[in-house]
């Protein structure tokens, strides 16, 4: 009995730590590239923040990555306007490279204007080079490099995303409220895989129609102007759900490993005060309130959507990393573009860009981190319906299409564009022009390959 007794319990000893030692078994490896949140939203103005001093809205959830980050606020996108400004993200070109020089519309206007019906699926794309770096990569939100009336142009899908749901592009459109939620349920599952995630979040607000929410209105009832609560709302709206999402991160534990980027298209949309707001129905989003509620501020600067003017061009951009990018830091000297995007995740990432690409941008990785930016030399240019503009150095240039019409400032040290120096400074003009000119001959002089509709009537 006793020699039976002895052998259960070494059989129960045994049998115990084999559980111990399957229990000890090391977890996987934790990922160690870092993720990496893009968050794009649509006609959102320099002052529309409450860290950049707005009069009345509030956003508590952005300020959070700026109080945690690093407030770049020399940042400009390539264009005045949505499609050729996300073009330049999605490729690190310069949107002309593409002849996207507008938005994307309807297959004959896009004609009429020598623009493609949507972004050739040959150009080099930022999520196919993060794919390559093993990378789960999705999209959601708007996409505007086609449009919901040219029902045969690609999918998201096919510019390099493993996951992707959208609105202004083919196929069902993504509800506008949706986004964070579809982003949440990506990064879940991503982080569930053990993967790194590249997640462009490209939000609606605050671009007409302006889709309000009673609960959100109600927060700006105090407001007397009624265009004044519906743009409060729809802002107020966006930086709810970019609150789940941070609170998303740090529920994972992930938030220390993310880079989170805030950014905008283009400058804000203005209505026209003191005219009645009226209904717009859109195709792709659905009705809400008319462009007379946009309210959007520029924080001082020259000009808003649409124009080459800073107010246009010129955007909010925070950058959230943590023990690596400083927090609560404002740089307002580094100026860095859009076009910097595209090298600047693939060196955070580990991702090699392909041997024949040449960005337009520069990596800018060290000036994220915190180091000063040197004066650049490499020229960034825009081109916008009759109007063209060179940053090079401390000056910008913005001159008509016949190359009259001259501006030029000392950006500088005066981003609100107020003193032209053209008169006293024909040398700089003399130089930047024949930048321009250079940069114009490398332009397609036509639109050429798989990037039309078969809903194209007009001539190509």
């Amino acid at each position: 009995m006793i020699k039976k007794l002895l052998i259960n319990t070494s059989l129960l000893i045994f049998s115990f730590t084999g559980v111990q030692a399957q229990e000890a078994t090391p977890p996987p490896e934790k990922q160690s590239k870092p993720n990496i949140l893009f968050i794009f939203t649509d006609d959102w103005g320099w002052g529309d923040l409450s860290c950049h001093d707005h009069p009345y809205i509030k956003t508590p959830n952005i300020d959070r990555i700026a109080k945690e980050g690093t407030d770049f606020q020399r940042f400009t996108v390539a264009s005045g306007v949505c499609s050729p400004s996300r073009a330049a993200v999605m490729t690190g070109h310069f949107p002309a490279r593409y002849a996207i020089n507008g938005h994307f519309a309807f297959p004959d206007s896009n004609a009429r204007r020598g623009m493609p019906d949507w972004l050739d699926l040959n150009a080099p794309t930022l999520p196919k080079m993060l794919q390559k770096a093993g990378y789960r990569t999705a999209h959601f939100g708007k996409w505007h490099l086609s449009n919901n009336m040219i029902p045969d142009s690609p999918a998201p899908l096919n510019y390099g995303y493993d996951r992707a749901w959208a609105f202004n592009c083919s196929g069902i459109q993504l509800p506008v409220h949706q986004d964070v939620k579809e982003s949440i349920d990506f990064i879940k599952k991503t982080h569930a895989e053990n993967k790194p995630f590249f997640l462009n979040l490209w939000m609606h607000e605050p671009h007409t129609p302006f889709h309000t929410v009673p609960m959100f209105e109600w927060r700006f009832r105090h407001l007397e102007d009624t265009a004044d609560q519906v743009y409060a709302s729809v802002l107020s709206h966006a930086d709810d759900r970019i609150g789940e999402l941070l609170d998303t991160l740090d529920e994972l534990n992930i938030a220390d490993n993310t880079l989170v980027v805030f950014s905008s298209d283009n400058g804000p949309a203005r209505g026209r005060s003191g005219k009645e707001l009226t209904l717009k129905y859109d195709t792709a989003t659905g009705a809400g309130w008319g462009v007379n509620a946009a309210k959007g501020i520029t924080g001082g600067r020259k000009g808003h959507k649409a124009s080459l003017y800073e107010g246009g061009i010129g955007v909010p951009f925070l950058a959230r990393w943590p023990k690596h990018i400083p927090a609560g830091k404002i740089d307002d000297t580094s100026l860095i573009s859009a076009v910097d995007l595209l090298p600047t995740f693939c060196a955070i990432a580990g991702a090699e860009m392909p041997v024949d690409y040449k960005p337009d941008g520069v990596n800018i990785t060290k000036i994220l981190k915190g180091d000063k930016m040197p004066t650049r030399t490499k020229p960034l240019f825009w081109k916008l319906h009759t109007r063209y503009a060179v940053v090079k150095g401390p000056w910008k240039l913005v001159i008509s299409q016949k190359l009259n019409n001259i501006e030029l400032y000392r950006i500088d040290s005066d981003v609100a564009e107020k003193e032209n120096l053209a008169q006293q400074n024909p040398e700089v003009i003399a130089e930047l022009t024949k930048d321009l000119k250079t940069w114009l001959k490398e332009l397609p002089t036509k639109t050429t390959g798989d990037v039309f509709s078969k809903e194209r009537k007009v001539a190509k």
